[in-house]
């Protein structure tokens, strides 16, 4: 039970900062963005966004892709998230728990998770559950904040996942490593 009292900490985190997400984070969630991009092929690709926020990767993603589904927890960060899906025809968002998608196996070319990991209770459970979301030959992309995980520890539950790593940007310039894995 400890596990749903952790994540109804961070869906309360989240949703009393809706409003102020993107004046604070954006710069540094586009920086991660162009960094996963780099090693992630998105043209026409189906492609799952959890933890989407307030929606600031479907601009980066929609107009080359074929689907792009947002997923997250927190409900005011989900409003804002559908707001700016609201001119994006091929984007749609739900609210769901990373560790439970209720979502088809093995449906989406690429699974993203931008600052998501060091908010759930078991990292490398979060982990199987993006596998188990994209289809094989796919890709996931992950970041892990640099105040949460060493490198060391970081690329331990990378590999705990029974992925493969394809890249990992260490960028002094990121407060976040940002990994791209291959299924």
């Amino acid at each position: 039970m400890g596990n749903w009292k952790d994540k109804q900490k961070v869906m309360r985190r989240y949703d009393l900062t809706a409003d102020m997400y993107d004046e604070r984070y954006a710069a540094e969630q586009k920086a991660k963005y162009k960094a996963a991009l780099k090693n992630l092929n998105v043209d026409y690709a189906k492609i799952l966004d959890v933890g989407c926020g307030s929606g600031l990767f479907f601009n980066e993603v929609a107009t080359r892709a074929s689907v792009v589904v947002g997923v997250d927890i927190s409900r005011k960060l989900l409003l804002k998230s559908k707001q700016q899906a609201s001119s994006l025809e091929n984007v749609s968002v739900l609210q769901a728990d990373a560790d439970h998608l209720p979502l088809k196996e093995g449906f989406f070319d690429a699974t993203c998770a931008f600052t998501v990991l060091q908010n759930m209770p078991k990292p490398p459970e979060t982990l199987s559950e993006l596998k188990r979301v994209t289809k094989p030959g796919g890709r996931v992309a992950v970041t892990g904040l640099k105040k949460a995980f060493s490198l060391k520890s970081f690329r331990v539950i990378l590999e705990s996942a029974g992925l493969m790593t394809a890249s990992v940007v260490t960028d002094e310039f990121l407060n976040c490593y940002v990994a791209v894995l291959a299924k």
